[in-house]
Formats: structure tokens, C-alpha cells, sequence
């Protein structure tokens, strides 16, 4: 059975996730790449980071992207999600706060997901400290969907 998500749904998939796939446009070709991410409901954004280089670029010529994030159990049993939105790069004391609430979003979904410890917090805050942060940036979420396949129904 097919179906397509409620938005409450899909807001959900997205926040419960943490890798996604990207999709941006460069020079009339669409390109998709994985990344990592945290999706700040209270402000409808998904936050990234990433170093210099041709993703940045080219979101910076084309602001407009999608971000997808598939939970799949089986080929029959799957959930999925397209946040399109806008591209926005976050500079100064704001990039610092919005790495830190991307590493501490990312590391509670992660603990609490898969039931691991982690600590690279510090990984990021050297990457505060330091001259050379990356790119920090957000996508604003205009517009989300969603579909789920089941294979079979719940019977009471």
C-alpha cells in the first residue's frame, strides 16, 4: 500500500534522520550528494556544513535545492521525504551557534537512534576555534512531501 505523508509526518522523517541526499543544480546539471545535516524545526531549516568547493559554489549561484532522506526497512517497506527550499549561508557568531546546534542535534539523534556514545564534540568545537571553519550554512524549507510503501496493513 502506497501513501503519501501528512506534513506532521514528514516533518517528522526529517528530524529522526541525519543524512540525507543534497540535490543542486550547477551549470543546468543536477547533481545529488549525501550529507550529513540537523533539521531545526522550531525555525524550519536544515542545517550543514561543508569546506569550499563545488557544492558550495554552486548553491551559491542557484539558491534553490532539495534535500531527500529515505528510511528503508525492505523494497515493501519504506518512508520518504523531499524538503525543497533555499539556500542561505550563515556567517560569524551565528555560523558558530548554528555549528553547535547541528553537532548536539546530530549527536542525540545518533545516541539515541542507534544506541551509541559518542564524543565528537570536540571535533567541532576545534573547528569554532579555529581561522578556517567551514562553510556553515542552512536550507529554508519552503515546501515538504512525502510517500511510504507498506506491505502489509494492521489489523485490529
Amino acid at each position: 500500500m502506497f501513501r503519501a505523508l501528512n506534513e506532521r509526518e514528514s516533518i517528522a522523517l526529517l528530524m529522526l534522520n541525519y543524512v540525507g541526499n543534497l540535490s543542486y543544480i550547477y551549470r543546468d546539471k543536477p547533481f545529488v550528494v549525501p550529507i550529513t545535516y540537523f533539521y531545526d524545526m522550531e525555525n524550519s531549516v536544515i542545517i550543514g556544513y561543508s569546506a569550499e568547493g563545488h557544492k558550495i559554489n554552486a548553491m551559491r549561484k542557484n539558491t534553490n535545492v532539495s534535500l531527500s532522506v529515505t528510511d528503508i526497512d525492505s523494497v515493501n517497506d519504506w518512508k520518504s521525504v523531499l524538503a525543497h527550499g533555499t539556500y542561505q549561508e550563515v556567517i560569524g557568531s551565528a555560523a558558530k551557534a548554528k555549528l553547535h546546534q547541528f553537532s548536539l542535534g546530530v549527536k542525540d539523534l545518533i545516541i539515541n537512534k542507534e544506541f551509541r556514545k559518542l564524543d565528537f564534540i570536540s571535533e567541532f568545537s576545534s573547528k569554532i576555534e579555529t581561522d578556517k571553519m567551514p562553510i556553515v550554512f542552512q536550507i529554508k524549507v519552503d515546501d515538504i512531501t512525502g510517500r511510504m510503501r507498506l506491505s502489509h496493513t494492521l489489523t485490529e
